[in-house]
């Protein structure tokens, strides 16, 4: 990597005073990370261990670390969705950072925190690597400059048992940028690295010792690290194409964001399509020599754009099944150019170099969305969207109309929402929290990641090995299951049953502390 003398990619993400800050995924709003840790109540963990008090109970007594958990609300659910979970990276002040799995209830289903100091988790989705379901991630620390996220960090893939077994890394000494991460069918992955160079803006204003954020490619093979590919934005796009002004005054050598790219795909004939916020454009690149093949928006477009097709400071655009391609249309980002955002779908003719409008997919209170925010195709042809910065998300039918709505907190924000089918099978034991009231024992049962529990069964007894007394069966009913044991036994466990009533997995026993 070549760096200015101004400016490091460290100091440009970690701002002053060594506190990190970060803006998720697009920017707007920038968060300071606190690192201390959540208190809870005496409640049992996973492993049985007793926690420090606090003002209240805990969320979740077999599970009190996920004292901050966002709560998820279902505001419309009806008849005809999709089978499948939602997949969310909730972002807030408070600490709790990483990948939330919920069902459409808005339950959570699995999360995972991770690590501190200022790691953020972007990008949470299920793809398919080696033709078997994976989830994948990123992890790492977000800045930049102008209000637009800049990622350090790398991708997680996991498996079924949300067992780790690859990390993806930028090749050389780049870190790879958050904004997407698509495994290929040949068992690679395509992202983007930001890579901040020297570079002389005075033709623009700026300054001649001035740094531009080149919007950098990779094909990284995932088994081992080698680099398959790789395309510079600043060889095929000029500075004269973007939309975002150059940073002024006391700014004004921190990297200059012409490009800002923000998604990476495959069309269905293999070449790589891409997404960059501030030219407004999208763009169809060679897969074997990185050229160019045609501009979809912005200022060199090679479609004519009518009203209702014209698109800015867009995400995530996909080519669908039937061929369309279709984007995240913010419609709003530095400038505010649409009253709302919305999923927009467009028809190619790319011989014919023509574009025809084919649908939008609106937010019922209209929402503009100035960050982030996805839009994606479903099984059956209707769309899932995730309204980014605005803390919402979406499942239309093909007409547009939408059988599903819900959201995170006011407060919170999520970089993309997906929705797909997931089986998880968590390697860990089931968790139970336990407390003595009127005589008799509430026991909280959970299994964070496993999506078969159907049925919780609580065994009671004197002695571990000794479960003598009646055992209590309730159904599933979210996260956390309720279930009363009569009088105060000496120990407790649980049973996660499936529909059929096998076994899945058992706790520990806990012992009852009146």
């Amino acid at each position: 990597m070549t760096e200015s003398p101004r400016v490091s990619r460290r100091n440009l993400l970690l701002g002053v005073g060594g506190a990190a800050l970060v803006g998720v995924a697009g920017g707007g709003i920038g968060y300071a990370l606190g690192n201390k840790p959540a208190k809870t109540d005496q409640s049992e963990t996973a492993e049985g261990a007793t926690t420090a008090a606090d003002a209240g109970p805990p969320k979740y007594r077999s599970r009190p670390d996920l004292r901050t958990l966002p709560d998820v609300t279902i505001t419309t659910q009806a008849n005809g969705t999709v089978p499948g979970l939602i997949f969310l990276t909730p972002a807030s002040g408070a600490g709790l950072w990483g990948p939330l799995v919920v069902d459409e209830k808005g339950s959570p289903v699995w999360f995972k925190k991770v690590p501190d100091p200022a790691t953020v988790a972007i990008d949470f989705k299920v793809q398919q690597y080696r033709n078997r379901p994976v989830l994948t991630w990123w992890e790492g620390t977000i800045g930049g400059t102008g209000g637009q996220g800049v990622g350090q960090g790398e991708f997680v893939i996991a498996d079924q048992s949300y067992r780790e077994i690859a990390r993806v890394r930028a090749a050389g000494t780049e870190q790879a940028d958050q904004h997407d991460f698509v495994v290929t069918p040949r068992g690679s992955a395509l992202f983007w690295v930001y890579d901040p160079v020297p570079y002389d803006l005075s033709k623009l204003g700026g300054p001649a010792d001035g740094v531009l954020h080149d919007g950098v490619i990779q094909e990284i093979d995932i088994a081992t690290g080698r680099k398959l590919f790789e395309w510079r934005a600043r060889d095929h796009v000029g500075l004269d194409e973007s939309y975002a002004p150059l940073p002024q005054g006391e700014s004004a050598h921190l990297p200059y964001d012409y490009f800002h790219a923000n998604s990476v795909g495959l069309a269905a004939d293999g070449n790589i399509i891409v997404s960059a916020r501030h030219t407004w454009g999208c763009y169809k690149i060679d897969s074997r020599t990185g050229k160019i093949i045609w501009r979809l928006g912005g200022k060199k477009t090679d479609f004519p754009l009518d009203e209702r097709s014209t698109f800015s400071w867009q995400h995530d655009i996909r080519q669908r099944r039937d061929g369309t391609y279709a984007m995240f249309d913010n419609g709003a980002g530095i400038t505010k150019q649409r009253e709302y955002s919305r999923g927009l779908v467009l028809r190619l003719d790319e011989s014919a170099r023509t574009a025809t409008f084919v649908a939008e997919y609106v937010h019922p209170d209209k929402i503009s969305a100035p960050t982030q925010g996805s839009f994606r195709e479903l099984a059956d042809g209707g769309s899932f969207v995730g309204w980014g910065q605005m803390p919402h998300f979406t499942e239309h039918n093909t007409d547009g109309t939408v059988r599903l709505a819900g959201h995170l907190p006011l407060d919170n924000q999520s970089y993309r929402a997906y929705k797909a089918e997931w089986a998880g099978t968590p390697l860990d034991q089931p968790a139970l929290g336990l407390r003595v009231e009127g005589g008799n024992v509430i026991v909280s049962a959970s299994w964070n990641g496993s999506t078969r529990v159907s049925k919780w069964r609580a065994r009671s007894g004197t002695q571990p090995r000794a479960l003598a007394g009646a055992p209590v069966e309730a159904d599933r009913t979210g996260f956390e299951t309720t279930l009363t044991v009569q009088g105060t036994p000496e120990y407790v466990v649980v049973d996660a049953l499936d529909a059929n009533g096998k076994v899945l997995g058992t706790s520990s026993a806990i012992p009852v502390r009146v």
